[in-house]
């Protein structure tokens, strides 16, 4: 863990609401905390570099230092559970689909047992893969190793009239079983006691202060029995399950949007998922003929548990800030350091709520920034990359930590749980290490620029604007997602920055009723509005996605599992949902390569068209080939035009990039690929690879203009401000503001 390291319980705070800063220190003695402004939040020395001014807060000086665990790993607490010492015997039993069987831990899977005192009962998998069970400081297991991913009927049980203990396992299909069981009986050792009424329940885990022994893979059915069932009886639960002994049954295949667990017995013992394993899950009764948990929900009654899943760290909090009156909206961030150490947590200060304070509105991307927070970037296993980016932090005073080296505060929705499966669940419940100022995503070694995303790319529009002297709003994505198209309409402008990529239905809604409601749109970046994510209904600084078919795709989702559990809908590409990125703001993503950028060309026909105007004071016939993400304006991710998909027949394509070495490479995004050569448009994979710098007039005088390039806005810092991506972009936003500027629609009059 980082000696260190805090977290916020918010991202985004309006005048009079309070915002509680999470910190853990390792160090001796206390540390400091200051707030500052963040104007910038690139430590390249080729731009403005760190720019913060100093804000006068409540918690500004020196706190305790206090060292606060992260407990990773998920599975199921049992709210209220019942007396197992007076029943004449116990079965435990699931069905499970292990995912990492001998991994060398025991991983628990039906749990009333304490590991540390050694008392109680368990269903777990031992250390070489095979089923055991815990009586006590007894363990017996069967010596045959699961296969991964496969489904099985497990059980333990104890008879305490002849005193013996059995474990076993039965591959099933449908549930039914299709081998005999493998058995294990021994005689319970003469100290052999059932758990007391004391002991907690887990299902995934086998217990202990903290919670461990994490199970990895999918649990389905558990159920506890109060006698020691016959081998073949428990075998064939999914078929004739046995009510008159049950004392609890837990039935997965319902609440999938919630963090309960239901128990379907009498004793309603039902319990409470910790740390948000993934739910509406093909269980062992998926016939693969229904894609869809809501439609069939007997199909869908497993939960995918890993050991490193991570919801919220839960740590207390040290100090928080009720903002004043009158605080200016912007980027705010609390800077800890001792000693040597650094850190800090970027949030939000927005208007107060009803008002505006300026004509502009910048989105900030906060479900993006989670979406990829503590991104672990595969090159970084490399010796190579890992010096060249430690030397270009050291260079430049970044950011210090990188994300690959700390799991313990859990992996973005980028990376892969250590079973396999991808993660599909973000929250910012837990430090944010790729969302800090002067965090580098690329070393210099393997590109040239900044080498940032997200946060600290989105910083440099920031930096513009300041320099400009141009006044903004910050607002965030969650309250677009709650407040929806009201939260917009008082401003004239509303700009995003340089890659909002993850949205709900809600916020395309929103940002479609401003345009269409006479609003003015920028879109700065590249391969925005692409994946469709949801909130959970409990817990709503968790966003799920599912990466379904299609799309450039970090993991892909297993068959069946395209359905978000947090509210029912198809996940994936919005594309795929029927919503394409052109649809709202013209373009869409396109191509994609390596972080290198390039510059645009001026279409001909352009400077004579009806928008014109935005290529005033710009001589030049190519633009943009400078800045500070990649050297280019026009890189890494492309979007471009396309009337199918929805960009306007009207719309006005002013210059299109050029330059992209197919050396980088250059790839076309796969859903734009019927085969390796063919394409959905027709046209040639190369002639996809740009980015298409549009204009259109949009309904009640609504305008948009997008950039279709994630590093645009790294190009604006160029040479003090003065370029002509920055003249082009100041042309756009003056005439936006300008409450007398007219756009009407081609054809419509005027």
């Amino acid at each position: 863990m980082l000696s260190l390291a805090g977290y916020a319980d918010r991202l985004s705070v309006r005048p009079g609401e309070t915002i509680g800063f999470k910190v853990s220190s390792k160090l001796e003695g206390p540390y400091a905390a200051k707030l500052v402004r963040v104007i910038c939040g690139d430590a390249n020395p080729a731009g403005p570099g760190l720019r913060e001014d100093a804000v006068e807060a409540s918690f500004s000086g020196r706190h305790p230092s206090r060292f606060q665990p992260v407990h990773l790993g998920s599975h199921a607490t049992i709210d209220k559970v019942g007396d197992l010492s007076a029943q004449k015997g116990l079965t435990f039993t699931a069905m499970i689909w292990p995912t990492m069987p001998g991994n060398g831990r025991r991983q628990g899977i039906l749990s009333a047992y304490d590991p540390d005192t050694r008392i109680g009962f368990a269903l777990a998998l031992a250390e070489d893969g095979s089923v055991e069970a815990h009586l006590g400081a007894q363990r017996v297991k069967t010596r045959v190793p699961l296969a991964v991913r496969h489904w099985y009927r497990v059980f333990a049980t104890y008879d305490r009239a002849t005193a013996t203990i059995t474990v076993g396992h039965v591959p099933v299909r449908l549930g039914v079983p299709t081998a005999a069981a493998t058995v294990t009986r021994v005689a319970a050792e003469a100290s052999a006691a059932l758990p007391p009424a004391t002991m907690p329940w887990h299902i995934a885990a086998l217990g202990g202060h903290p919670v461990r022994g994490h199970f990895n893979g999918k649990i389905e059915a558990p159920s506890i029995h109060g006698t020691a069932l016959a081998v073949e009886t428990i075998a064939d639960l999914a078929r004739k399950p046995v009510a008159e002994t049950l004392v609890a049954h837990w039935d997965f295949g319902r609440d999938f949007d919630t963090t309960r667990v239901t128990d379907t017995g009498l004793g309603g013992r039902h319990g409470t998922l910790v740390n948000l394993p993934a739910r509406a899950m093909t269980g062992a009764l998926w016939t693969s003929r229904e894609m869809c948990f809501r439609h069939a929900p007997t199909e869908y009654g497993a939960i995918h548990f890993h050991d490193d899943d991570l919801y919220d760290c839960g740590w207390a909090t040290d100090f928080a800030w009720q903002v004043p009156e009158g605080t200016r909206s912007g980027v705010y961030a609390v800077r800890l350091a001792h000693g040597e150490h650094q850190e800090n947590i970027p949030f939000f200060v927005l208007p107060p709520k009803g008002r505006r304070t300026a004509d502009l509105c910048v989105l900030m991307s906060t479900y993006t920034y989670t979406v990829y927070h503590n991104h672990a970037r595969p090159e970084a296993r490399t010796t190579r990359w890992r010096e060249a980016w430690t030397k270009q932090a050291t260079d430049w005073g970044a950011y210090p930590a990188n994300a690959y080296d700390h799991p313990e505060y859990g992996h973005s929705t980028y990376n892969f749980h250590a079973d396999g499966s991808g993660i599909c669940h973000a929250s910012w419940l837990r430090p944010m290490l790729t969302m800090r100022s002067g965090y580098i995503t690329y070393p210099d070694e393997s590109i040239r620029g900044s080498g940032l995303r997200h946060f600290p790319a989105d910083t440099h529009l920031i930096a513009w604007l300041e320099a400009k002297g141009i006044a903004y709003d910050v607002i965030t994505d969650e309250e677009l997602d709650r407040e929806g198209v009201d939260l917009l309409r008082p401003y004239r402008a509303v700009t995003t920055g340089s890659h909002p990529e993850y949205h709900t239905g809600a916020m395309l809604d929103a940002l479609e009723a401003y345009r269409d409601g006479g609003g003015r749109l920028m879109y700065l970046g590249g391969n925005g509005f692409y994946w469709k994510v949801a909130r959970h209904k409990e817990l709503p600084s968790v966003i799920e996605i599912r990466r379904g078919e299609g799309g450039i795709r970090a993991w892909a989702a297993e068959a069946g599992e395209y359905y978000n559990a947090f509210d029912g809908e198809y996940g994936g590409l919005w594309r795929r949902n029927g919503r394409p990125p052109q649809n709202l703001c013209g373009v869409g993503f396109t191509a994609q390569g390596n972080f290198v950028g390039s510059h645009y060309r001026v279409k001909p026909e352009a400077r004579a068209s009806r928008a014109g105007w935005i290529l005033e004071g710009i001589s030049d016939e190519t633009i943009g080939g400078f800045g500070l993400s990649g050297h280019g304006a026009a890189g890494f991710e492309l979007d471009r035009t396309d009337i199918k998909l929805g960009t306007p027949p009207h719309a006005l394509v002013l210059a299109a990039s050029e330059g992209h070495d197919p050396a980088a490479p250059w790839v076309v995004v796969p859903e734009e690929l019927l085969t390796h050569l063919t394409t959905v448009t027709g046209l040639k994979p190369a002639e996809l690879i740009r980015a298409d710098l549009t204009f259109f007039e949009a309904p009640n005088n609504g305008a948009v203009f997008s950039t279709g390039s994630i590093t645009f806005c790294g190009s604006l810092p160029h040479a003090n401000f003065d370029n002509p991506i920055s003249r082009l972009l100041e042309n756009v936003l003056k005439r936006f503001l300008d409450p007398a500027a007219k756009f009407p629609m081609p054809g419509a009059g005027g």
